[in-house]
């Protein structure tokens, strides 16, 4: 009996999601990590959190004007700046982005647009200059908004350089995840890739540029999609060679379903990887040294072994996660705030 007691305390305790006071009952879709005491989310009801102490203590607020709508992508460049991105129909004026320079006190609405159709699902940085935000298709193609200059002025990529969706095909604003956007300097030449997800057509698929957004391919993934199934969120490598997809079905939460794939060529090509463990939709990637942590409604898993594996975390149900400087922070419903520093 000694024996198997010793044996037991002997035994290394698998991390799990210590849970954290947020100071707000809203609902979170979207967490950015600028380093390891700089955490910023995106919620409902125009509500915003931020920590500058790793976690010990958050600033929950509103943004003004903005009590009607949902933040679902966030970006946090350091503990002053960060966007928000709403989303929602434009007709009712809920596709906004906002920017913080003084840490959450005030805020400037740098884009709105009521054009009929758009609905934003995701937003993401390269740098503190570029960035770029997407919408649902508006007359069969994306809406894509491109900023050089940190977010003060945005610009409609030309609809007539991308290419068509398939009937029935959009995005999941789930998990502020499902656009990323990587760039890098060869030389004299710079290059920025930037792959979109998406769901509703009859697999979930990639629409991936490499050179500035002036030509763009399409590939098909191994994740089934549908109405409400598809890709709903991604993570790359810095270099964008080695890529992970995960997804789902909205309406079918705990259903086992092929939910991974992964990219070795930039995404010029999928492969299915081991479903996850526990099974379900999942929203979010995140990477903690070589470890890779997915979570959704369903519970929390992570692979040492680029998803040939799956060891459950636990059934805690987050939509988003960011990882910077050795932890992981996932948000999800009702404030809910979790942080993940591994082994």
């Amino acid at each position: 009996m000694k024996i198997i007691v010793l044996f037991l305390l002997s035994l290394p305790a698998l991390a799990q999601w210590q849970m954290q006071v947020s100071g707000t009952d809203a609902n979170f879709r979207a967490v950015s990590a600028a380093n390891r005491r700089v955490v910023w989310a995106g919620g409902t009801q125009g509500t915003f959190i931020r920590t500058t102490d790793g976690g010990q203590t958050w600033q929950a607020g509103r943004v003004p004007g903005a009590d009607s709508l949902d933040f679902r992508d966030v970006h946090a460049v350091d503990e002053r700046m960060a966007y928000l991105m709403s989303s929602g129909p434009a007709e009712r004026g809920q596709a906004r982005i906002y920017k913080t320079t003084d840490g959450g006190q005030s805020w400037q609405l740098v884009y709105e647009t009521r054009q009929t159709g758009v609905f934003f699902d995701g937003m993401d940085f390269y740098g503190r200059r570029e960035g770029v935000v997407f919408s649902d298709p508006v007359n069969g193609k994306w809406f894509i908004l491109r900023s050089s200059n940190g977010g003060r002025t945005w610009k409609q990529l030309p609809p007539e350089t991308l290419p068509p969706v398939l009937p029935g095909e959009a995005a999941f604003a789930a998990s502020g995840s499902n656009l990323i956007l990587r760039g890098y300097q060869i030389q004299t030449h710079r290059y920025r890739h930037v792959w979109i997800a998406s769901g509703g057509a009859a697999s979930g698929r990639i629409f991936y540029s490499r050179n500035f957004y002036r030509r763009w391919r399409v590939v098909d993934t191994p994740i089934p999609g549908g109405p409400t199934a598809g890709i709903f969120g991604l993570w790359f490598s810095p270099g964008g060679r080695r890529g992970m997809a995960v997804g789902g079905d909205y309406k079918a939460e705990n259903a086992e379903s092929q939910n991974v794939a992964v990219t070795r060529n930039g995404g010029r090509t999928w492969q299915a990887a081991t479903p996850t463990n526990p099974p379900g939709l999942k929203e979010g990637i995140g990477k903690l040294g070589r470890r890779l942590i997915v979570v959704g409604p369903s519970g929390s898993c992570f692979t040492d072994d680029w998803g040939r594996s799956w060891t459950k975390i636990d059934d805690s149900a987050f939509h988003a996660i960011s990882c910077a400087g050795g932890r992981c922070w996932a948000v999800g419903a009702k404030g809910a705030v979790g942080v993940y520093n591994g082994k």
